[in-house]
């Protein structure tokens, strides 16, 4: 018969509320503690003692020193969710998935994709009784595969976010206005992502993107813009040649 894993759970932000929701679901129920800094430090010592897996979901530039400084005496399973961080001190499960400050829905939990170091144990011994998906990630790809992961989903929400609020401070509208472009356009995502980019871009349209990029003058969005421009035309070209080099091959 499997040992029931005693999971001690270290932080108070975001990721540790979300954790602490998930194992205490009805249909997961996996015991644990939860230990942050405004509990006594001899409480933590104790409570490791009895734990089999120590779950850091701390900022990424404090697990190395805690672990150091708190961690140093247990043979319990160490397992920290940065996304960039490679550390020999914990093994690295990255959750490919934003934490809202609102706790999800049951259902949600179990369905959140693991991105796990390659050199973690098997996941059944990494995260005893978690039926998510899971996937090997080399640790020499965590640093490139957590900036494509920040680009696509905190720095479109800048970009939504400003969208948002010229066309409430600017045009006097409320932000909602665009929730449908905005649905429209992660459906289209989600269905086909090949195909999802529509705009000047993939027109070729050169005058409405001269356009948009003066309009921006004043803007630290121009920038952006041109940026985007620049990288997608790069990338673009680069994945045309690749095509036609499999053609001729």
């Amino acid at each position: 018969m499997r040992q029931v894993p005693q999971y001690l759970i270290i932080g108070n932000g975001r990721v540790a509320r979300h954790l602490c929701h998930y194992f205490s679901l009805p249909e997961i129920h996996l015991p644990y503690r939860h230990w942050h800094r405004a509990l006594p430090v001899q409480q933590l010592r104790d409570w490791q003692k009895d734990a089999t897996h120590i779950l850091l979901a701390i900022r990424d530039g404090a697990i190395e020193p805690f672990c150091d400084a708190h961690l140093k005496g247990t043979s319990a399973t160490k397992v920290h969710f940065s996304g960039s961080l490679v550390t020999d001190r914990a093994f690295g499960a990255h959750p490919l998935m934003t934490f809202g400050a609102a706790l999800y829905p049951p259902e949600k939990y179990p369905a959140i994709p693991f991105l796990v170091d390659d050199n973690a144990p098997d996941f059944a011994a990494l995260l005893p009784g978690l039926p998510n998906p899971h996937a090997r990630l080399p640790r020499a790809e965590k640093a490139k595969y957590h900036a494509l992961c920040v680009m696509a989903g905190n720095f479109s929400c800048i970009l939504w976010q400003n969208l948002f609020s010229f066309l409430e401070n600017d045009l006097g509208l409320p932000p909602a206005t665009a929730h449908m472009y905005l649905q429209q356009q992660t459906e289209n995502l989600l269905t086909d992502p090949r195909r999802a980019l529509t705009g000047p871009l993939v027109r070729g349209d050169e005058a409405t993107i001269a356009r948009n990029i003066a309009s921006l003058a004043d803007s630290p969005y121009q920038d952006v813009y041109k940026a985007f421009v620049t990288a997608w035309r790069q990338d673009n070209n680069r994945n045309n040649e690749t095509c036609e080099r499999k053609k001729i091959s």
